[in-house]
């Protein structure tokens, strides 16, 4: 796979962990935004391919430091939460996000990882990989539910698990059919996107300018807009279109294929892109593309890139997804775009963890339609190596990297007075010194929770979406609550209401505002295990770490006893730990330091007055290796390690690296070496492959 390279130009696979850990704080920042900018008010601030950028960086980042992925990885993150002001609706299906491509490099390296997954192409290297190759269009994603022929439900996409009812809007867009034929399953979910063509999204930002009203940035703008309008008169004049090319839930069979589904869906009604293509292979994916990629500036429509996917529905099923993307599909994007302006000032921010970011502020520029005006710097060596000074004038690009980035400084337009930047070496938060680890690039604050800025984003990291996700208190209301000390600690935020008429007296509130606070708050007195691992925080242990946690230990008091008793690296508790799979020794000695500090216990103490932390669940499966643990070894000769993987947590079981008394299965392949030797000396049952695809069926 070609290595993506960040704003400081360091590949991927040349990044030290110090590095790594740095520009993954920063990336997580600025997706949050860019998410909440792009899917709660329709209203980007960065264009699509700087957004995709900006995953795609992380998500290399997070392959090669899998130790590093934070709690707030937007790797664990689809789109945002729904709007207020419409009713939630829970997405029978998940709406899977996309994983990003850029160049030719990164398609070839998605076949190749097609073949590795699936043993009959590793079998059969001649055996052609069929794909559907569609426009991706750039609009908004929405899944329409058909129940006995008719629509009842339409939904946003949201944060992919939850989306918003727009029924009553989606029921005025032409393109999509009331009712469908009899020979469609009982229970449908169309899923595709509404869009709006460039001529039509001219013609409205001429009516909404005659009106003098607010006019859109660009067609996707507008069709979102046009589609969350209260009024669904309102939604009904605006021009909106719709192109299908998914499903979510379904009551029976639709296809055998995915080009054999898109043929259905246009003999059920409704409008398919017609640039989609079946493939024969990569050498064909990519020849569509270039053909695409002449001809887009021509369409009618906006497109951002290509999507494709895997045409044999059964090795869709088999494939799976990670990390809420599907192995199956991907979307390759188009080329970048540059502008020039001027970097007026390098500010330094202090995130949660202390760490210190350069941020260039610049004279706002438009590239490609979109207005920049903020550029991550990511550390003092990428200011020093390219020599970045304020004032000078710079090239910024928008396109498949860490997103807006400088590509470099013009050389006729830096002011005779400019002078090299200087690091800071004491905190601009709380004057602590800031020192540089050893051997890395990350510089941070000494202060530790004197600093305000790592305590307040601590606190906001508690509140935020996928921790305790308290609507009402948001970061802004997190500031001020403890500039005032109505909150200094986590469980302080569960005693405000006893502050009531403190808060309904403070500028901007009231009464009713505090006692909706407060109602969010009592309802959040009762969270999921996963969900209050994840809001502590922890370095490098984002929502899956939390997840893996909360499934291997159930309870909140059980993993405390065995935190506790993993401080002793020769302990059976310290084994366990570093024997979940996707659980490391560096990822356990953050979660080991967290417990060995008296603050952090003495933290989860007070909360323990506070909250009832629910044991973990498992979803229930119908399998005999739902909640037991299985260890791989060996080599299988009807599907790969990584098929077997998937396969395993699908049907509820966990998936240990090593053997251990607490094994269930070891399933035992070709070429089996120590974890088979172990398992027949502690007695664990051993299963040969046959064995293994007997018991799950």
């Amino acid at each position: 796979m070609a290595v993506s390279r960040g704003s400081t130009d360091v590949p991927v696979a040349e990044l030290t962990s110090a590095q790594a850990e740095r520009e993954l704080e920063t990336l997580a920042r600025a997706i949050a935004g860019h998410d909440k900018a792009y899917y709660e008010k329709d209203a980007p601030v960065i264009g699509d391919a700087e957004y995709d950028g900006l995953r795609r960086r992380n998500q290399a980042i997070e392959a090669r430091f899998p130790a590093l992925v934070r709690p707030d990885s937007p790797a664990q993150r689809i789109g945002a939460p729904p709007a207020a002001g419409f009713a939630k609706v829970a997405h029978a299906r998940p709406m899977l996000s996309l994983g990003n491509a850029m160049d030719e490099a990164d398609i070839r390296e998605f076949f190749d990882g097609v073949r590795r997954f699936l043993k009959e192409l590793q079998k059969d290297p001649a055996l052609p990989i069929e794909t559907v190759a569609e426009p991706k269009i750039d609009g908004l994603s929405i899944s329409l539910r058909y129940e006995d022929g008719r629509f009842v439900l339409g939904a946003t996409r949201g944060d992919g698990r939850t989306g918003e009812d727009v029924t009553a809007n989606l029921r005025t867009v032409a393109d999509i059919p009331d009712t469908i034929p009899g020979d469609a399953p009982r229970t449908l979910e169309v899923r595709g996107e509404i869009y709006m063509t460039r001529d039509d999204f001219a013609r409205l930002n001429a009516r909404q300018e005659d009106a003098g009203e607010k006019t859109f940035a660009n067609p996707r703008n507008a069709a979102a807009g046009s589609l969350r309008q209260k009024d669904a008169a309102v939604t009904q004049a605006r021009p909106l279109r719709f192109f299908a090319y998914a499903w979510g839930e379904v009551g029976g069979p639709v296809a055998d294929t995915q080009w054999g589904f898109l043929g259905r869906l246009k003999d059920w009604g409704f409008p398919v892109d017609p640039l989609a293509r079946l493939c024969a292979g990569v050498d064909d994916v990519l020849a569509h593309y270039g053909d695409v990629d002449r001809r887009r500036h021509g369409l009618p429509y906006d497109i951002d890139g290509m999507v494709y996917k895997i045409n044999r529905l059964d090795w869709q099923e088999r494939l799976g997804s990670v990390s809420r993307r599907p192995r199956w599909a991907i979307a390759h994007k188009f080329a970048a775009e540059r502008a020039r302006t001027v970097l007026k000032r390098i500010a330094v921010q202090v995130g949660r963890t202390g760490a210190l970011t350069p941020v260039a502020e610049l004279e706002p520029v438009t590239v490609g339609g979109v207005v920049v005006s903020r550029a991550t710097l990511h550390n003092e060596d990428e200011i020093a190596r390219k020599d970045i000074r304020e004032g000078d004038t710079v090239i910024v690009q928008r396109a498949g990297d860490v997103i807006p980035q400088i590509v470099e400084v013009v050389a006729d337009g830096r002011p005779p007075e400019s002078r090299p930047f200087l690091f800071p070496d004491t905190c601009p938060e709380c004057g602590s010194r800031a020192l540089r680890e050893e051997g890395g690039v990350v510089r941070r604050c000494t202060g530790g929770l004197v600093c305000p800025a790592q305590a307040t984003e601590r606190l906001k990291h508690f509140v935020s979406r996928d921790a305790f996700d308290l609507e009402g208190l948001g970061g802004r209301h997190i500031e001020a609550f403890r500039k005032d000390g109505l909150v200094t600690t986590p469980a302080d935020i569960f005693r405000l209401e006893e502050k009531g008429g403190a808060i309904a007296g403070r500028e901007g509130w009231g009464e009713r505002s505090a006692a909706n606070l407060f109602a969010a708050i009592a309802a959040k007195r009762t969270i999921a295990l996963e969900r209050f691992i994840y809001a502590l925080g922890i370095r490098q242990v984002g929502r899956a770490t939390a997840r893996l946690l909360a499934k291997q230990y159930a309870s909140l008091m059980a993993w405390r006893a065995a935190m506790d008793a993993a401080r002793d690296a020769d302990s059976e508790a310290y084994g366990d730990l570093v024997n979940i799979d996707g659980i490391g020794p560096l990822v356990a000695g953050e979660i080991i330091a967290f417990f060995s500090e008296p603050h952090n216990r003495a933290v989860l103490d007070d909360l323990a007055g506070q909250l009832t932390v629910e044991n973990f669940a498992a979803p229930a499966a119908a399998s005999p290796i739902s909640g037991k643990t299985v260890v791989l070894t060996g080599t299988l000769d009807s599907m790969t390690r990584g098929e077997a993987k998937a396969r395993a947590e699908a049907l509820g079981a966990k998936v240990a690296g090593s053997v251990s008394k607490k094994t269930d299965y070891v399933v035992v392949g070709a070429d089996a070496g120590s974890k088979a030797k172990k398992a027949a000396e502690i007695g664990v049952t051993m299963l040969s492959e046959a064995e293994w695809l007997e018991l799950i069926g």
